[in-house]
């Protein structure tokens, strides 16, 4: 059994759909509309086959996450893997060239792990990791 996809709701896809293929590498869908209910949608797919559904309709709240710690019960962040220590790394200091605020990291976890942490522009927490190798 694989996990199909996640979705996330926003209130501006093109915003979100740029961020994800152009820091992620995921390719999109063309948009799915349905001018009955006002839903609109892309599918973004990753090279690892996992699918992110980003949706957008009139009336939905806004999101509720705690702006300062960011944690809540329920699903809490997207973690996108890379083959390399270096790779996290680059893409940190990408991200943040680019203004996006690193939460914590790059560092060694206490797992095996070496990751930071982020926020996409709808301020959803993005970790970006890999195996920590020792030097």
């Amino acid at each position: 059994m694989t996990l199909e996809h996640a979705a996330i709701w926003t209130k501006d896809l093109e915003v979100l759909r740029t961020y994800y293929c152009k820091y992620f590498g995921a390719a999109s869908n063309e948009k799915y509309i349905n001018p009955v209910s006002g839903f609109e949608s892309y599918f973004l797919s990753f090279d690892s086959g996992a699918r992110l559904e980003i949706m957008s309709k009139p009336g939905i709240p806004a999101n509720s996450n705690d702006t300062i710690l960011l944690q809540h019960e329920g699903i809490i962040h997207l973690a996108f893997g890379v083959d390399t220590m270096r790779e996290v790394d680059e893409m940190a200091v990408i991200l943040k060239s680019n203004n996006y605020k690193i939460l914590n990291g790059p560092r060694k976890t206490g797992d095996g792990y070496y990751e930071f942490e982020t926020l996409d522009p709808d301020n959803n927490r993005i970790e970006v990791t890999t195996k920590y190798i020792s030097s």
